[in-house]
């Protein structure tokens, strides 16, 4: 992919610029804790967005998208705004950091990726991460790189329309070979822990669907949880987030909220002390304990939190009927990937009965990507 992203570069611009690479990324556990004050728990990936990119001295900014064949001009002015989605990204990316006080100047480009669209890793992250990440090296700006982070999200909020939280630009920018980062969403520390699971592998089965209700059905589980909140911070005035609450908390308030607010911020509740249990069992590699967490997080999120769906279920019960040592849905829900951790030897069969077996019910064939943990945001040359 390097050698492609140059080559094009010489094609459009007859120059040789830097090139810089951000990733992709997975999160191990921790879903929907994010809006509850708790922990997330992500780890770049082995797939990502490489960018050649050089000052030209112009008064616009010059992209070529590789992979959709498309070019993009525009100023740094708010006004200059291009039409073309994907370039809104950068454009977003150049504006948040002249809003920060900085000057970046324009610049020729071309980049290509290589994180499947539509899995949940994040190939918008990707994009920003290494924008940010290059304009910060190449015009010396002197932005930290949790600033970065929060460079990419704001492009979500103001120029995509994506009220995202900050998980995916962080683990872009922070990723780390051979750790996953817990990442306090409150306080926003963060702290490595190991991840070398040899013997193992980690592989996301693409459930290639994606169920329409996942936003009206993701504000109503924020609702549940804010309405969990307020019951039990009535007694517990210290509760401000389900992160602060214990389960017997939740159950001094269980004829007091509905039985489906309830679920719901058990579920969470669980879910946090999960991440950190996680976290336990990886300071003495214990993968067995992961595995068996990644399970019950499945459970909660289909039976508690219900966000999985038909397809994700049929997936977790194949990784178990194949040995497959821990396997969850990765996400919001609603669709996209199971992520699993498969010991090597069992790898093969399982990848093989989870694509025929879903191709024989579901009538689509689920598509499948082996990822391994790899660094952040960075310059090649």
């Amino acid at each position: 992919m390097e050698q492609n992203v140059r080559l094009k570069f010489q094609e459009h611009f007859s120059e040789e610029g830097f090139v810089y690479a951000s990733p992709g990324r997975i999160n191990l556990i921790g879903e929907h804790t994010d809006y509850n004050g708790g922990f997330v728990f992500p780890g770049a990936v082995d797939k990502g967005i490489i960018a050649e990119i050089k000052p030209n001295g112009l008064e616009k900014v010059r992209v070529f998208s590789i992979d959709l064949n498309e070019y993009a001009e525009f100023g740094l002015e708010e006004q200059d705004i291009p039409t073309q989605n994907w370039a809104r990204y950068i454009f977003g990316v150049c504006r948040e950091i002249i809003k920060r006080g900085k000057a970046p100047r324009c610049f020729d480009a071309a980049f290509a990726g290589d994180v499947p669209l539509g899995a949940g890793m994040s190939s918008s992250a990707a994009l920003e991460s290494t924008f940010a990440f290059a304009l910060n090296d190449i015009f010396n700006l002197g932005i930290d790189k949790f600033e970065l982070a929060k460079i990419g999200q704001a492009t979500e909020h103001n120029y995509v329309g994506v009220n995202c939280g900050i998980m995916d630009q962080f683990a872009s920018v922070f990723g780390r070979a051979g750790s996953l980062i817990r990442l306090d969403c409150r306080s926003l520390e963060y702290e490595y822990f190991p991840f070398n699971p040899i013997g193992y592998k980690l592989v996301l089965i693409d459930s290639v669907v994606k169920h329409e209700l996942a936003s009206s059905a993701y504000n109503k589980r924020r609702h549940s949880c804010e309405t969990a909140v307020a019951a039990i911070s009535k007694t517990h005035p210290e509760v401000k987030f389900l992160r602060d609450a214990t389960m017997p908390m939740l159950k001094e308030v269980k004829d007091l909220i509905s039985a489906e607010d309830y679920m719901r911020a058990e579920y969470v509740i669980e879910e946090i002390q999960r991440v950190l249990d996680v976290c336990e069992a990886l300071k003495v590699g214990d993968y067995a304990t992961v595995g068996q967490k990644m399970y019950e997080t499945h459970y909660g999120m289909s039976k508690l939190y219900e966000v999985s769906c038909e397809e994700l279920d049929f997936l977790n019960d194949i990784a178990k009927k194949n040995g497959v040592t821990g396997s969850r849905v990765m996400g919001g829900g609603f669709g996209g990937c199971t992520i699993n951790l498969v010991k090597e030897e069992l790898y093969g069969s399982f990848v093989a009965d989870a694509v025929s077996s879903f191709t024989a019910k579901f009538g689509k064939q689920p598509k499948v990507y082996d990822v391994v943990i790899s660094d952040g945001s960075r310059r090649i040359s």
